[in-house]
């Protein structure tokens, strides 16, 4: 499924997504809601004429603050029950950059990597180098289990008697096989792509991971390129999904690179769907959005969760079968 549009250079334009798998009917509302909040908050910066930068950031804390989505608190579980999370945001016009991998004591890890592209030199920390850097800069450091919530208890828990009774687990093979229940296959790593009124573009990703995943595996949300990416030339893109498939193709620059080649946005993120399912039979979503604020979005999941909001097209938040 896809969506597309064209706006006038320097007429702002946000696009939120808050991930790509098969939603149960039951969790639609929640999806629409919390993507609906995300865009009013990013929209507001960008409506009094506040920076992308500042709008990506605004987007995304408000779905790591929301329980719906795997990000921030209700991230998924890794093997031993903790919650780690990862995230990026960058700025297209200068293409600094700020990442947090594997942190775990933080509300925020966009709040985080945003103080990374301000107030440092280096471009990404982890784990306990991130949480010291937070502590430094006036980030509170919270216990773990704040983030935790019981229905991701309950998943890690049936997830590991799935692969007890024999069930594969595939996640970080990139390979063919991917046998899990469909309610177990949730990707909610959310994201933001937004162009402001001076022509400026960002990206943001931020995720808690995959299920049972090994304490201090890193996934694509975070690495520049991979799950995420910005630049006034090209494009910014925001990924969602299996995040190993999408590391190895490099999905967010590459797509933004076929935008800077020519091709209109929504064809670059149709192929980059279309490359991630049939080099290595990955699934998940992308949004994606130039400094002109033509945008594309696809996925090849059955259902995604995704808004746009511009001056013209007031309120949008859908979740439909791709």
């Amino acid at each position: 499924m896809k969506q597309n549009c064209s706006s006038k250079h320097r007429r702002p334009v946000l696009v939120v997504h808050g991930g790509a798998w098969a939603m149960p009917d039951d969790t639609v509302a929640a999806h629409e809601r919390g993507v609906r909040n995300a865009m009013s908050a990013g929209w507001k910066v960008l409506e009094r004429g506040g920076s992308a930068v500042d709008a990506v950031e605004a987007a995304v804390m408000v779905m790591e603050e929301d329980d719906t989505f795997d990000a921030g608190k209700g991230s998924f579980l890794t093997s031993v029950g903790t919650v780690e999370m990862d995230a990026l945001i960058m700025d297209g016009a200068t293409l600094r950059a700020g990442g947090v991998g594997g942190v775990q004591r933080v509300r925020s890890a966009i709040r985080l990597s945003r103080l990374v592209l301000e107030k440092s030199p280096h471009v990404y920390f982890v784990g306990a180098g991130a949480e010291k850097f937070a502590q430094e800069h006036g980030m509170e450091l919270i216990d773990n289990k704040e983030l935790v919530v019981e229905r991701e208890v309950v998943r890690l828990r049936d997830f590991k008697a799935v692969l007890a009774a024999g069930g594969k687990d595939t996640t970080f093979s990139g390979g063919d096989e991917q046998s899990r229940v469909p309610e177990q296959m949730s990707h909610d790593t959310v994201g933001a792509v937004a162009v402001d009124v001076n022509g400026n573009i960002a990206g943001a990703t931020s995720t808690g991971g995959t299920v049972n995943k090994e304490p201090g595996r890193v996934g694509d949300s975070s690495l520049i390129g991979c799950g995420c990416y910005a630049d006034n030339l090209s494009a910014a893109a925001s990924c969602t999904g299996w995040g190993e498939p999408i590391m190895k193709l490099v999905l967010a620059k590459s797509a933004a690179d076929a935008v800077a080649a020519g091709k209109e946005p929504q064809v670059a993120a149709d192929e980059a769907i279309a490359n991630l399912k049939n080099r290595l039979n990955g699934h998940g979503g992308i949004i994606l959005l130039d400094a002109s604020g033509r945008y594309g979005i696809a996925y090849n999941t059955p259902r995604m969760a995704w808004g746009v909001r511009t001056k013209e097209l007031e309120d949008v938040a859908v979740v439909r079968g791709a």
